[in-house]
């Protein structure tokens, strides 16, 4: 399992041994000074291995954490030593895991001539709160703005030295850490995002004139002294640390209830990780509250819908989609018709400006649906003709209307490959096995007089529900990866 920070390497080793206290494992990595590659699995990290593929030898399963940084190109240090494994074992297979599967300048990081070729269904973040494993993020509406108009592009980032200079100023400093203390007056650990080494500087300087205890992490930092802050934030010595750059991937303090963003950007895969950081679930610890002065927010969307970035432009990017929530068809983003079954998108909502509403930096809009009863048939797209399933979800109480639920079973490509996922994995929690009906009416006879989800948790998109997550009551089962008729 590689990675390119050694706090991650730690942490995926620690995780492994917890739920796993005998595993054959051992950590490669120069920054923990650890080199063990005698065991069958190995946690390293990409500086230390890069040319190492002789000393590992033969690998099975690669996973690599915080994948997006896999270079799109057939370059970097990633794709160096993948190719060198693979000379070793051709047969290898390589496993990317990201919260934010898309590179600035390329878009999603299976486009063109990429590593990856598929995304798997991810859990959202919206679930992940719902079920209490992250917590939820919350905004307040700030006066003090920070803005990145004139600012110049590179690379698709703003250049660092013109942006701090945008914001590096001592009036807007000043209003920024005011409004910090003020609206995070009952918060106990704050982690601020400046835009360079010198406004986090400034921006720790501004705090500590309000009384607060406040460090700051660069770059710059020595190990040993940036440990020790980071130890004393852990501890509540310290209430806020400003940063540049440095404690966003790989950065984990639960505790963190307050993400000050003081630095516009246009990467969505920052803006996630820096809202991230206040995400992880602690002791007595509600929510996590987002000050936005830089319209992050506004950029990228709420953190439970944020566009990736589109491709440079030359081509080798894949055009905007979204996927229709009756067929399941990938469209073109512009299209308010899906051309296959004839699902009509509303029209966007108006722009309420750069500074989004008070709670835009997260948008809960998952409902549920107490089951009564399910039914199975067979369906017919309206405009493509095209054969599929429909189970219709029957709540318990009266007033409740039916949820339709389009399984695309038999379509081509992504649309049919999930479809087909979704169906074997309900069958599998109600019961049934797909090798024994010999036709869809006959799949549509068992599943309908099988067991049926207790709740659906759902997702309104337009007109159309979009099913989220289905829960049935526990039951014990054997889950075998059956093939379908």
């Amino acid at each position: 399992m590689l990675t390119h920070v050694k706090e991650l390497i730690e942490q995926n080793y620690r995780e492994l041994k917890e739920w796993w206290p005998n595993a054959p494992a051992g950590v490669y990595s120069a920054g923990l000074n650890r080199r063990e590659l005698h065991e069958p699995i190995t946690f390293g990290g990409i500086q230390s291995l890069r040319g190492r593929a002789g000393d590992i030898g033969h690998i099975d399963i690669l996973l690599i954490d915080e994948a997006h940084l896999v270079s799109h190109k057939n370059e970097g240090m990633y794709r160096k030593l993948i190719k060198a494994l693979r000379i070793i074992n051709p047969a290898m297979r390589v496993v990317g895991l990201t919260a934010t599967p898309y590179r600035l300048g390329h878009g999603l990081i299976t486009s063109g001539m990429a590593l990856f070729d598929e995304i798997l269904e991810p859990m959202t973040v919206e679930l992940l709160v719902y079920g209490g494993y992250l917590t939820k993020p919350v905004s307040r509406a700030t006066d003090a703005r920070l803005s990145a108009d004139g600012v110049h592009k590179r690379g698709g980032e703003y250049i660092e030295s013109e942006l701090q200079s945008a914001v590096d100023v001592d009036d807007k400093t000043v209003a920024v850490a005011g409004e910090i203390c003020e609206l995070g007056a009952d918060r106990r650990a704050w982690l601020v995002f400046c835009a360079g080494v010198k406004h986090a500087y400034h921006m720790r300087d501004a705090l500590r004139m309000h009384g607060v205890s406040a460090e700051t992490i660069t770059g710059e930092t020595p190990q040993s002294e940036r440990d020790a802050l980071i130890e004393q934030f852990k501890s509540g010595a310290i209430r806020a640390i400003t940063n540049a750059n440095v404690l966003t991937t790989g950065f984990n303090h639960p505790g963190i209830d307050l993400i000050a963003l003081c630095r516009p950007t246009l990467s969505p895969g920052l803006y996630v990780q820096m809202v991230g950081r206040g995400m992880r679930v602690a002791p007595n610890k509600k929510d996590c509250l987002v000050l936005d002065f830089a319209g992050v927010v506004a950029t990228h969307g709420p953190i439970t819908n944020v566009r990736p970035p589109s491709s440079n432009g030359d081509g080798d990017g894949i055009a905007p989609v979204k996927e229709c929530p009756e067929c399941h068809y990938l469209i073109h983003a512009s299209l308010r018709i899906c051309e296959f079954c004839g699902h009509e998108f509303l029209p966007p909502e108006p722009s309420e400006g750069l500074y989004r509403r008070e709670d835009d930096v997260y948008s809960d809009t998952i409902q549920n649906l107490k089951i009564l009863y399910w039914e199975w048939i067979e369906y017919t797209g309206k405009k493509s003709g095209k054969k599929m399933l429909r189970v219709t979800y029957h709540g318990s109480a009266l007033s409740d209307r039916p949820i339709h639920e389009y399984l695309v079973i038999w379509h081509d490509g992504y649309a049919g490959a999930k479809a087909m996922a979704t169906l074997k994995e309900i069958a599998w929690r109600a019961g049934v096995d797909l090798n024994k009906p010999a036709d869809a009416a006959e799949l549509c006879r068992a599943l309908a007089g099988a067991d049926a989800p207790a709740q659906i948790n759902y997702k309104m998109d337009g007109k159309f529900p979009r099913i989220i997550s289905r829960e049935w009551v526990d039951v014990e089962r054997e889950y075998d990866d059956l093939i379908p008729f």
